[in-house]
């Protein structure tokens, strides 16, 4: 009865064991590895409800707010994208603002300081001028703004449609290249 009380704890314990060694067994030693590619697809820096101000010589020119900013700087061309919509405030070094602009998405290119602007783009200047359009390019170095899409610029006194934009970025020489139709919004 002693050798059957062995054989009978070996068989248990051999039996207790076994699922233990199934489970060891199957586990590969492999370790899934993130391709370098994977990772030089991920932002280099991630920023939650951002908001920047610039200033010169203490004066602001500009506010900036986004809920969420991503650099891209392991691209053949880096770039900052605004995913979630940003806004724009201009001062101009003056107390209050002379301008605004809108988007829902937005991206930056940092070699050639060029934003293209998508989606409810709005753009408001400091005569309350409001340019509406779904895409918008902004060219910092050229200190202008451009669209080949449908525009609407509207002011005090009419609506203009057209499609095809370009003006500096105060919306002061402004163009709509194909004009499809003006509303006038004051009898005289």
């Amino acid at each position: 009865m002693k050798k059957e009380s062995v054989r009978w704890k070996i068989g248990f314990a051999g039996i207790a064991i076994l699922p233990v060694i199934l489970f060891l067994s199957s586990c590969d030693k492999k370790i899934d590895k993130i391709k370098k590619t994977e990772i030089l697809t991920l932002p280099s820096i991630t920023v939650k409800d951002f908001y920047t101000v610039f200033d010169d010589s203490g004066k602001v020119q500009l506010t900036m707010a986004s809920p969420l900013m991503e650099t891209f700087d392991n691209v053949d061309v880096p770039y900052s994208e605004f995913s979630a919509g940003i806004t724009v405030v201009f001062y101009d070094g003056q107390k209050d603002p002379v301008g605004s602009v809108t988007a829902k998405y937005a991206k930056y290119i940092n070699k050639t300081s060029l934003w293209e602007l998508k989606d409810s783009v709005v753009v408001i200047n400091q005569t309350n001028d409001k340019l509406e359009t779904e895409q918008l390019f902004w060219d910092q170095a050229k200190d202008n703004i451009y669209t080949d899409r449908f525009v609407k610029m509207t002011n005090e006194d009419q609506t203009v449609i057209g499609t095809g934009f370009e003006s500096d970025t105060h919306l002061n020489r402004r163009r709509i290249k194909n004009i499809s139709g003006t509303i006038y919004l004051k009898n005289e």
